[in-house]
C-alpha cells in the first residue's frame, strides 16, 4: 500500500513539473503577445494624438480613423477594404443593377489601378478602355500611392461630368488619355440573342437578376426557335465579366448541371468550409455549350467556368481568365459603414484553386485587334470578290437543281456570309458558335 501511494504520489509530482514545463512557456508567449498588442496600440494613440495637435493643418480626426482601418484591411490583400456609410450605400445599390459611374471593374497592381473589365453598354466601353489597362492619372492627378478605394473615389462624380483618364497599355509605346463623360450605369444582368442558330447567353455581371435574366432569356430563345431541338447548342458568354454574387454563381452552374459539387470554400478554420452542389434539371435539356472567357473574367465568372469545365458539360473557349479565388464577406458595421473581408478561399469541384491562375480554356483562341481598312482595300477586296461564273459571258446554265434546291444553296451561302461577318466582328464568338454548328453535324452522341 504504500509503495503503491509512492508511485501514485511521484507520478502526480512528475505530472504536474511536465504540465509546468510546457504550459508556463505557452502562457508567457501568450501573456507577451497580448502585452505586444497593447503596446501597439498605445503607439497608435500616441501616433494620432501627434497628428491631430502637431499636423500642419487641421485634420478630421473621423477620416483620420477611417483611413487608419482602410489601410489596416488594404495591407492584407487587394480585395479588403473599409466601406464608409456612403460607400457601403453605393455597393448595396450596385449589386442591384443601377449605379452612377464609369462602368469598369477595377483593382490594384504595382500601386497602380488596373482594369478587371469594362462593363458592356457603358462610358468606359464606349470609349475603348480594355482588360488590363493599368490608370495612371485621373484628371491629371497621379493615383500612385493611393489606396484602392482613394483612386475610385477620384474617378466618381456627377452624372454628365467628364473625366480624363491616363492609360498605360500593353502593346502601346507610350500612356495616352482617354475623355470619358460619367453616366448613371444600368446594369443588364444577361443579354440573350440567337446567332446561327445557336444561343448566346452574354452575362455581364452576378448581380440580383442574373439568375432570372437568364432563366427568361433561354426560354424565350427557344421558344422562337420553336422548340429545343432547334437550337444547335449555348454559348454562355462571361468574357469580361468581373464576377459579383456567389450565390448567383452557384445558380447559373447549376442550371446546366444534373448534379455533383460546384464549388466548395476552405476559411482558416476546417469548419468554415462549404460545398454547393447542383440540385437535378438541365435547362439546355443536355445541348452542348461553349463557354467564353478572357482576362476580364473574374470570380463569380471563374466558378462557373470551372464548375462546366471539371464536370465536361462545356468547352472552355478564349484567352486565360483573371484568377481571383477569394471570397469576400461584407460585414455590417455600427455606424452604417462595412468592412469587405476575405474569408475565404474557393475551389472548383477538381478540388483546384484559381488563385492567381485562372482558369485556363480547353482551346486557347485569341481576340484579334481590328485593323482599320483603308477605301483602297476595301475596293480591292469589292474586285476580288465579287466577280462570279455566274458573271461571264455565254455561260451554262445549272439545269440540275430544282427551285427549292436553288433557294436552299442561296439561304446556306447567306448563312455562311453572315457567318463570315461575325467573324470580323467577333473571332472569338465565331469560333464558339462553329464548335456548337460541328458537334451538332457528328450526331446526337456529341450532344
Amino acid at each position: 500500500m504504500k509503495k503503491f501511494l509512492i508511485a501514485a504520489l511521484v507520478g502526480s509530482l512528475t505530472g504536474a513539473v511536465v504540465t509546468t514545463q510546457v504550459a508556463a512557456p505557452l502562457l508567457a508567449q501568450e501573456a507577451a503577445k497580448t502585452s505586444n498588442v497593447y503596446e501597439q496600440l498605445d503607439l497608435f494613440g500616441d501616433i494620432f494624438e501627434r497628428i491631430r495637435s502637431q499636423y500642419v493643418e487641421e485634420v478630421d480626426e473621423g477620416e483620420l480613423i477611417e483611413a487608419a482601418i482602410n489601410g489596416m484591411l488594404t495591407s492584407l490583400d487587394p480585395h479588403s477594404s473599409y466601406l464608409s456609410p456612403d460607400d457601403a450605400a453605393d455597393m448595396r445599390v450596385q449589386t442591384r443593377g443601377e449605379f452612377g459611374g464609369l462602368g469598369i471593374e477595377v483593382t490594384q497592381e504595382d500601386g497602380f489601378v488596373k482594369v478587371v473589365s469594362p462593363i458592356d453598354g457603358t462610358p468606359a466601353e464606349t470609349a475603348g478602355i480594355e482588360a488590363g489597362d493599368f490608370i495612371t492619372h485621373v484628371d491629371g492627378e497621379s493615383v500612385l500611392g493611393l489606396t484602392l478605394d482613394e483612386a475610385v473615389e477620384l474617378m466618381r462624380g456627377p452624372v454628365g461630368s467628364e473625366i480624363v483618364i491616363t492609360v498605360v497599355r500593353e502593346g502601346e509605346a507610350e500612356p495616352f488619355d482617354v475623355s470619358i463623360v460619367r453616366d448613371t450605369i444600368k446594369l443588364t444582368a444577361v443579354r440573350v440573342r440567337t446567332e446561327q442558330e445557336s444561343v448566346v447567353l452574354r452575362v455581364t455581371t452576378f448581380n440580383d437578376q442574373t439568375f432570372r435574366n437568364l432563366e427568361s432569356g433561354l426560354a424565350e430563345q427557344v421558344e422562337e426557335a420553336g422548340g429545343i431541338d432547334n437550337i444547335s447548342g449555348i454559348v454562355l458568354d462571361l468574357r469580361n465579366n468581373p464576377g459579383g454574387l456567389l450565390n448567383q454563381a452557384i445558380q447559373v452552374s447549376d442550371a446546366f448541371l444534373e448534379k455533383g459539387e460546384i464549388v466548395s470554400t476552405r476559411g482558416r478554420a476546417p469548419e468554415d468550409g462549404e460545398r454547393f452542389n447542383a440540385k437535378p434539371g438541365d435547362l439546355a435539356e443536355g445541348k452542348p455549350i461553349v463557354v467564353l472567357i478572357n482576362g476580364g473574367s473574374a470570380s463569380a465568372s471563374e466558378i462557373v467556368a470551372g464548375a462546366l469545365q471539371d464536370h465536361r458539360r462545356a468547352i472552355v473557349v478564349g484567352t486565360k481568365s483573371f484568377g481571383k479565388g477569394s471570397v469576400q464577406t461584407v460585414m455590417p458595421l455600427r455606424g452604417d459603414g462595412a468592412m469587405r473581408l476575405t474569408t475565404a478561399r474557393y475551389y472548383t469541384p477538381s478540388g483546384r484553386s484559381i488563385q492567381a491562375l485562372g482558369v485556363s480554356p480547353d482551346i486557347v483562341v485569341e481576340q484579334p485587334r481590328r485593323a482599320e481598312e483603308t477605301e483602297e482595300e476595301e475596293d480591292g477586296a469589292a474586285n476580288r470578290f465579287d466577280r462570279s461564273e455566274a458573271d461571264l459571258r455565254g455561260r451554262l446554265d445549272n439545269d440540275s437543281l430544282s427551285e427549292d434546291e436553288v433557294r436552299q444553296i442561296e439561304e446556306d451561302r447567306e448563312k455562311a456570309e453572315e457567318a463570315a461577318e461575325l467573324r470580323e466582328e467577333d473571332y472569338q464568338l465565331a469560333y464558339a458558335i462553329d464548335i456548337l454548328k460541328g458537334l451538332t453535324a457528328l450526331g446526337p452522341q456529341y450532344d
